[in-house]
């Protein structure tokens, strides 16, 4: 998608004004005070309305999610009303070919709420959205556990409260497509026991033809096409229900980009290797760094879906959580997302001892309606 003319430009809503984010160099630079602003509000945002610090990341970790990128256009602003910065809002327009559609997010302080800041965001995205010629935008939204009336996801799996943020986007034309879990797993010496058994267990089950390699980042050369190759089967692999999905496409240079968006913090690749043809076939990844305490997030895992059946998920994550108590014993706190309906990931993270908590929706509206 070329840039275009409001790239860089503060958008004012009544009230709101809606700061465009420079993005610095590094966090010590004279110019990035609004991105530690848009950090700061971030995190207060996610403390006040989940009650917990697990979505809580420092700047140097989304700094390096901001960095150039040739695979997506992305933009930041800084929510000031009043002259308080009290959220922030992104907009990511994927350069895939063909691609229909573009990811957003609105994130406000509760005491923002209410107040036509959200609605404002959403016209100013939904707008530079249709500049950018994408017809869908779509967002995920996170929602701890209430009492009350609840919204169930047209897949069957999953619901979500009928809360402020529900109501705020259905009202607006969006409409909720699945619905995420967020889990956890404390890896202590009854999980650690657990863990070991499935992995023997998922051994014998694969046989002679899998085996196991893992490495830290980076990638060794040898591995890289097939990583590659694993990653860009995660956006048509894995189930996505009404979610309009593109095809990613992944290559040295994009792995090359993923590495050095963590540079500083530690991620560890699990991967299942089909010996007769010498190929990786399934992976599974965990993340950490100085800054994230206790917690680990499981990032991607994924099987070849001709590689299904021999136990290939429970082998790389068990494989995974095992090498990664001894690696990082300081992170015991495990973190993995999945669709509620992916009951095949879910009944392993489900047997290796993750608690469900946290439900995420995603949603989507069409914009050329």
């Amino acid at each position: 998608m070329g840039a275009t003319n409001r790239d860089l430009r503060d958008v004012a809503d009544g009230a709101v004004t809606l700061r465009a984010v420079r993005i610095p160099t590094s966090v010590e630079s004279s110019d990035a005070s609004d991105f530690l602003s848009s950090v700061q509000v971030r995190n207060r945002a996610y403390r006040e309305t989940l009650g917990d610090d697990d979505e809580v990341l420092d700047a140097e970790a989304l700094l390096s999610a901001y960095q150039p990128d040739a695979y997506v256009w992305r933009r930041l602003w800084l929510v000031v009303v009043g002259g308080e910065a009290l959220g922030r809002v992104g907009l990511d327009v994927p350069n895939e070919e063909g691609s229909r559609s573009a990811r957003a997010f609105v994130q406000l302080v509760p005491g923002a709420w209410s107040r036509g800041t959200g609605s404002a965001a959403l016209r100013m995205l939904e707008s530079l959205t249709r500049d950018a010629g994408r017809t869908l935008l779509q967002g995920w939204t996170e929602h701890p556990n209430a009492i009350g009336d609840r919204v169930r996801a047209p897949t069957g799996y999953g619901t979500l409260p009928d809360d402020h943020t529900t109501r705020f986007l259905r009202r607006r034309g969006y409409a909720l497509q699945q619905i995420e879990r967020r889990s956890q797993l404390v890896l202590g010496e009854d999980a650690l026991a657990r863990v070991t058994a499935f992995e023997a267990a998922a051994r014998a089950h694969a046989g002679p033809d899998y085996d196991i390699v893992q490495w830290t980042l980076p990638t060794p050369p040898q591995l890289v096409d097939d990583y590659a190759w694993l990653k860009s089967r995660m956006a048509t692999d894995v189930p996505s229900a009404g979610m309009d999905v593109d095809e990613d496409r992944w290559d040295t240079a994009r792995v090359a980009r993923m590495e050095a968006a963590v540079v500083g913090r530690t991620q560890q690749v699990t991967a299942a290797r089909h010996r007769p043809s010498g190929r990786l076939c399934a992976f599974n990844e965990l993340l950490h760094g100085p800054a994230d305490g206790d917690r680990t997030f499981q990032e991607d895992t994924l099987v070849l879906t001709e590689h299904r059946g021999h136990r290939l998920g429970m082998l790389v994550k068990a494989v995974g959580l095992r090498a990664w108590h001894e690696r990082a014993p300081e992170a015991p706190r495990v973190i993995t997302w999945n669709a509620e309906e992916n009951r095949p990931m879910l009944d392993i993270n489900e047997a290796l001892g993750f608690v469900g908590g946290l439900a995420i929706g995603a949603w989507q509206k069409d914009l050329s309606r």
